[in-house]
């Protein structure tokens, strides 16, 4: 990153612009984290930008604003950006015509076919068994899906084995949750990997700066004056390391101070909650 801009914080100052991770940055489940509602609170006062963020493809942008409402921060539908979304617009744009095989849950599906995209329905042979011919498959998408069972991993695998290509909202190892990270759609990536010797060929979500450049433009912003929070060195931070923008990583998910110590070029700013950004940007 910018090693001067870590020893003078003048740079805060200039900031207009903060994009925000959810899960381990704003809230952990049901409850927001300590510090997240006043500070995004006082960031509006102040008339900034904020975007929230999410490589979880389980819930439509809706879904996020209203738990954020509930949770105290008012949200509009336009201020959320998730993995799901970036991929479907992705494709629509650039692949309309793939048959997609889909490793996820119910809204995956639906925000891709919510972008004109075609999602192979799985057939019942004479046994009511389901069953999906690998050569109707031109590409396999891998999200977060906790229905993700064997039947899934062998379909997959066929397709690829025949030649489909192979895409993912996200690469997060595993999701934070209230009772302790479960295994997410990195998992099951690093499963297809193996098996297949196939790689992965595009991540949507974060670190792809696909997902930010969505929010910039919705933003109106240059990197350069806007800052990436989250508590994820692997995806949050790199994003926005990648951008060109600043960084901050909050304690308060994944993420160790001693993970922190290890990575070069660190982020900006190390926070224990997102209360103590506000006293970074009133130095």
């Amino acid at each position: 990153m910018r090693p001067d801009k870590r020893v003078n914080r003048s740079f805060m100052k200039e900031l207009e612009g903060f994009v925000f991770d959810l899960d381990g940055t704003v809230y952990l489940g049901e409850r927001a984290l300590p510090g997240a509602v006043g500070c995004i609170t006082e960031l509006r006062h102040r008339r900034k930008h904020i975007i929230f963020v999410s490589n979880k493809p389980l819930e439509p942008a809706h879904a996020y604003a209203e738990k954020l409402t509930r949770l105290g921060l008012p949200t509009s539908e336009t201020e959320i950006i998730t993995s799901a979304y970036v991929l479907g617009t992705y494709l629509s744009q650039t692949e309309p015509g793939l048959r997609l095989y889909v490793i996820g849950e119910s809204n995956l599906i639906n925000e891709l076919r919510s972008h004109g995209l075609t999602v192979v329905d799985e057939l019942k042979d004479q046994d009511s068994k389901q069953v999906i011919d690998p050569a109707g498959i031109d590409a396999v998408v891998v999200g977060f899906d906790r229905t993700f069972d064997y039947r899934k991993l062998n379909t997959a695998y066929q397709a690829l084995k025949h030649g489909a290509r192979f895409f993912s909202t996200n690469p997060d190892k595993v999701c934070p949750m209230p009772g302790g990270a479960i295994p997410d759609a990195g998992a099951t990536i690093a499963a297809l990997e193996a098996i297949t010797s196939c790689k992965v060929e595009l991540v949507a979500g974060k670190p792809s700066t696909m997902m930010m450049k969505v929010a910039l433009d919705r933003m109106g912003l240059a990197p350069e004056k806007c800052m990436m929070i989250g508590d994820r060195l692997e995806t949050d931070i790199a994003m926005g390391q990648h951008a060109g923008m600043a960084t901050a990583v909050v304690l308060t998910g994944v993420s160790k101070r001693a993970d922190v110590q290890e990575l070069a070029p660190p982020p900006d700013l190390v926070l224990e909650n997102l209360g103590e950004l506000l006293s970074y940007l009133d130095e």
